[in-house]
């Protein structure tokens, strides 16, 4: 029995309420199938090979479920799980969300960054829109121009191979943007490439967290910046300029002897408080007033373990901090270098409860073009409710010494 389909695949999202007006019969024209590859790995299991069961691999891609579709940038073989996710099929309800907060309509020019399968530019083609697709990756590239040829879509879609961090270029001004993959730093030709009013729609997050929120930001009227809020929390494959390779962080990448001159103190605050799963708005929240931190959980299997905290060095070294905690022990920090990272996380974090804690719906970022030496950077400045009120850096002072959670 043949199972799944486009249809019931729309009729699942529509349940779910996530179609924006007007979409529904776009995801229905739009095979997802067309897209994914022979063999995947959903978020959730296995891998499914399409020709040794073909049911299996059908039912998982008329699923609402993130597919893998590429280990190791390509390099990896076999059917178990490489080191790191490169390329995915994304949830069809995250896609669906995300094209809500985009507002694309027939006619707008639309720069996508991030191909992958062509799925999502193969949507907005669908819903009449001129589409410029950008993929890092040659493999994934020709892959993705064959799956939109196939489909229908080849003549809609303009697959571009290159650094999706320096857009389209040539293509001219843009009435929408469309990021399928994790930022950490928005290159300013996103901005300089959109018209004034241009919505532009990205997975933003800091590398406090693995995870990201889908950030909506508007281009201002002079064309040198954006802002807007953030509208969900979610997970995609981030930049392949922007990865840190959390493998060089912990305690194996310090000295021997960095415990030794470390201030030592402890803390009221629990494993659970700050080492949250992907969705949870603790460790955004973490991420946006401790900037420019790596965070590196540690579980010790016992429902604790060891926190390690990164920040690189600014001209006065490097700092590190590791908080760890063990079952029945009070937790215990040890901290190094010219920022004391864990008062600043402890400091960030009280200011979040403090505040009620507020989701990844409060806050929001504005994106500033600045030129230094011909050379055009976008400061980044998030803010607490509305661009008028900017949060600044956490500072160790802001909650009383001693307070409990």
């Amino acid at each position: 029995m043949t199972v799944g389909g486009s249809d019931s695949l729309a009729a699942l999202l529509a349940d779910k309420g996530v179609l924006p007006a007007g979409w529904r019969p776009v995801f229905e024209w739009v095979a997802r199938g067309e897209f994914v590859p022979d063999r995947v790995w959903p978020e959730d299991g296995d891998v499914v090979d399409r020709r040794r069961d073909p049911e299996a691999w059908r039912a998982a891609v008329y699923s609402d479920r993130a597919l893998v579709t590429q280990w190791d940038d390509g390099r990896h073989a076999g059917e178990g799980a490489g080191r790191l996710a490169t390329s995915s099929a994304s949830a069809p309800s995250t896609v669906a969300e995300m094209l809500f907060d985009l507002d694309a309509h027939p006619g707008m020019r639309v720069l996508e960054i991030g191909t992958g399968t062509g799925y999502s530019a193969a949507l907005l083609a669908a819903r009449g829109c001129d589409v410029v697709s950008v993929e890092i990756d040659p493999d994934l590239a020709d892959q993705a121009r064959a799956n939109l040829a196939r489909a229908g879509y080849g003549d809609a879609v303009r697959v571009v191979t290159g650094d999706g961090v320096l857009g389209d270029p040539d293509a001219g001004s843009y009435d929408r943007v469309q990021v399928t993959a994790g930022v950490r730093r928005i290159p300013a030709a996103w901005i300089e490439q959109a018209r004034p009013g241009t919505v532009i729609v990205m997975p933003w997050g800091t590398d406090f967290t693995t995870g990201d929120c889908a950030l909506r930001l508007v281009v201002d009227e002079d064309g040198r910046g954006a802002s807007g809020p953030f509208t969900m929390a979610t997970a995609f494959m981030k930049l392949r300029r922007q990865r840190p390779d959390r493998h060089h962080y912990g305690a194996a990448s310090m000295p021997g002897d960095w415990a030794e001159t470390a201030a030592v103190s402890t803390t009221a605050l629990g494993w659970d408080d700050v080492v949250a799963g992907p969705f949870d708005p603790v460790g955004f929240v973490l991420g946006l007033r401790v900037p420019d931190c790596l965070a590196q959980p540690v579980p010790d299997g016992h429902g604790g373990g060891t926190l390690w905290l990164h920040a690189a060095d600014t001209g006065h070294g490097h700092s590190t901090a590791a908080a760890g905690f063990a079952h029945g022990h009070t937790p215990n920090v040890l901290q190094s270098g010219p920022r004391h990272l864990w008062d600043e996380v402890e400091a960030a974090w009280y200011w979040w409860d403090g505040q009620g804690r507020p989701t990844v719906h409060d806050f929001g970022l504005t994106a500033t073009i600045t030129t230094t030496a011909d050379t055009a950077l976008v400061e980044q400045l998030a803010w607490y409710r509305d661009r008028n009120h900017p949060l600044a850096p956490a500072v160790h002072d802001e909650h009383p010494a001693g307070a409990a959670h």
